[in-house]
């Protein structure tokens, strides 16, 4: 999957510099960090909803507009693909990380 998140990044970062009439790429950063935000928001819900119906396949297209929309987020911020594996890299090396919440007494 790196290698094709790598090629989606290229191609995204490479749209935001090289804009294409036609583009939806290019449109995204046209309108903005709003507009990208949104869609992101979107696409979000309806991989919660495509899973919820225990529909795969449809969660597995969701799933890919997300990334993707995720992607366009990414380089619109300046935000790295090496940095976000760098991250992920991180987590992976933390064991007995399950985080434990506080009861709040709401009677007091």
């Amino acid at each position: 999957m790196n290698d094709t998140m790598q090629e989606l990044y290229n191609t995204v970062l490479s749209r935001k510099w090289n804009r294409t009439e036609g583009s939806y790429t290019c449109y995204l950063f046209e309108k903005g960090l709003d507009k990208i935000l949104k869609k992101c928001g979107e696409e979000c819900s309806e991989v919660i909803i495509a899973a919820k119906n225990g529909n795969n396949a449809e969660t597995v297209l969701e799933i890919s507009d997300l990334l993707y929309h995720l992607t366009v987020l990414m380089v619109n911020e300046g935000i790295t693909l090496n940095e976000v594996n760098a991250e992920l890299d991180k987590r992976s090396e933390k064991t007995g990380n399950l985080k434990t919440f506080h009861q709040v007494d709401k009677n007091s």
